[in-house]
């Protein structure tokens, strides 16, 4: 079977509008969303009331709360629409309960996970090697459409940089390529 059939059997199309949550840091919510249009924040809330954001979601892209899904204990971040969305929710013991089941199915979420995982790693290394002005770089080349969708306030918590700095490092950006370097430096 293949995912989409997976999904038109399994999944009831859910639309929910821009602002509001699909599900908060403290929930249990064991469902796998697969988004088909809008686009997604995830984000975590410190106890300082401080927010970090771990990752935006585009149509055709996939998140749950492996926490919540797999082991049964609650969210550990958030979940809200930036935009109105449609989501495919599915339960995360249809898909577990699929893939010992069927081998196509197995093959289709391992390689999700694979990329998933992939992606988690870069951002890591992002965080971990580069400056603010590269990490912000990398986001225009890998994701230009955020730059447009996404409030900068939300972009500069996604880059883990004040607004502020953000602005700077945009007005840098801007100078260089109205020079006509086409890469800022």
């Amino acid at each position: 079977m293949d995912f989409s059939a997976f999904l038109a059997e399994h999944a009831e199309p859910l639309s929910i509008r821009a602002d509001k949550h699909v599900f908060r840091q403290g929930d249990r919510d064991r469902r796998v969303f697969f988004v088909r249009q809008g686009l997604l924040k995830a984000y975590y809330v410190a106890s300082d009331g401080k927010e970090t954001i771990k990752s935006f979601v585009l149509p055709g892209g996939f998140i749950a709360s492996l926490t919540a899904a797999y082991r049964e204990e609650v969210c550990s971040f958030s979940l809200i629409c930036l935009e109105d969305s449609v989501l495919l929710p599915v339960e995360f013991e249809v898909i577990y309960g699929a893939c010992q089941q069927d081998i196509e199915v197995a093959a289709l979420v391992l390689d999700a996970v694979l990329e998933f995982a992939m992606r988690k790693e870069q951002r890591e290394m992002d965080f971990l090697c580069l400056s603010a002005e590269d990490r912000y770089r990398r986001l225009i080349e890998r994701s230009p459409e955020l730059i447009e969708r996404v409030r900068q306030m939300d972009i500069a918590r996604y880059l883990g940089i004040t607004p502020v700095a953000l602005s700077r490092i945009r007005k840098r950006f801007g100078e260089t390529l109205r020079r006509g370097s086409g890469n800022p430096e």
